[in-house]
């Protein structure tokens, strides 16, 4: 019996989150009959994809043995910029330093903790509080519309009924599990994670791989904040917030170790998915968002006692 315990815990933070959206698509399935259309399920993909994007990224932050909860206030950053630019040079410039924005940044903030040798906790609560300011300061603390049909192309525009920004959403989630599985960068991850001290014994710069996670996380939530700015044709100072907590808590529903080590890019779109149809399916049913909240909390609770339970294994 003691030799299974952990094997069934390791099972279920590894898949857990695949069966919970099957049963959960289901379940809403046998409950409406309009969840389960063409229609309602590019909605749900399209309106969740810069929180995805955000996430799968924020899975090396956490695996790395992090946490960066500056992404929100990046983004807003970002979208700023974003919007700044399309207006004052063009819209594919516009669109291509939001990305551009959220590395520098996303750079900075593991500059920062590394050199400081702050906890990521608290140092990117910091720089967040900064980086809002900045978007504030850039837009003067007004919205920056951008009324241009070009600049729509990368939030709007589909293909055979997918939109642009879906496909985006799973060419860069591919992008990431390469880097997280296949790649000498993937591997000093999950060993600096594991066991920072043991990392850096056997010869890791440290420093080096906590601030490529670091960047990777800044340069997704720039990437998210160009398809949303480009969707709504606007730059809000005030887009990302909440956003960071949304990313982290998608990662841990998917499996992801709070304590670092390990964790998987896919598992973590999947934790947005399913918190996406938690909030979708109580829609369509008009069910009492109490009870969302509450389903919600539930769900998390769950997922942050097997990464608890899978730490003591």
């Amino acid at each position: 019996m003691s030799t299974s315990r952990p094997s069934y815990t390791a099972f279920a933070q590894r898949y857990a989150i695949a069966i919970a959206l099957v049963l959960m698509v289901i379940v809403l399935s046998l409950m409406s009959d309009a969840f389960l259309t063409w229609r309602n399920i590019t909605n749900i993909l399209n309106q969740n994809t810069p929180l995805a994007i955000m996430a799968a990224a924020m899975t090396f932050v956490i695996i790395g043995g992090g946490f960066d909860l500056s992404v929100g206030a990046i983004f807003g950053v970002a979208g700023v910029c974003c919007a700044t630019v399309a207006l004052a040079v063009s819209p594919a410039v516009g669109i291509l330093i939001a990305p551009l924005v959220g590395l520098i940044l996303g750079i900075g903030n593991g500059v920062v903790v590394t050199r400081l040798n702050v906890h990521s906790f608290l140092a990117t609560l910091a720089t967040g509080l900064v980086f809002q300011g900045l978007a504030i300061l850039i837009s003067d603390g007004n919205l920056i519309p951008v009324r241009n049909d070009t600049f729509t192309w990368l939030g709007r525009a589909q293909y055979f009924g997918v939109n642009v920004a879906v496909v985006v959403l799973f060419g860069f989630a591919a992008i990431l599990t390469i880097v997280l599985t296949q790649t000498g960068l993937g591997r000093r991850i999950h060993a600096v994670g594991g066991n920072q001290q043991a990392a850096e014994l056997s010869g890791i710069r440290v420093d080096r791989v906590r601030i490529a996670t670091f960047a990777i996380s800044g340069l997704a939530a720039g990437l998210a904040s160009a398809i949303t700015v480009s969707r709504i044709s606007m730059g809000q100072p005030s887009a990302g917030a909440g956003m960071e907590l949304q990313a982290i808590a998608a990662v841990i529903l998917g499996g992801t170790s709070i304590y670092g080590g390990e964790g998987a890019v896919w598992r973590s779109v999947a934790g947005v998915m399913l918190l996406a149809l938690i909030n979708n399916g109580f829609n369509i049913l008009n069910a009492d968002p109490f009870f969302k909240d509450l389903a919600t909390g539930v769900v998390i609770l769950v997922a942050v006692g097997l990464s608890v339970a899978g730490k003591r294994q």
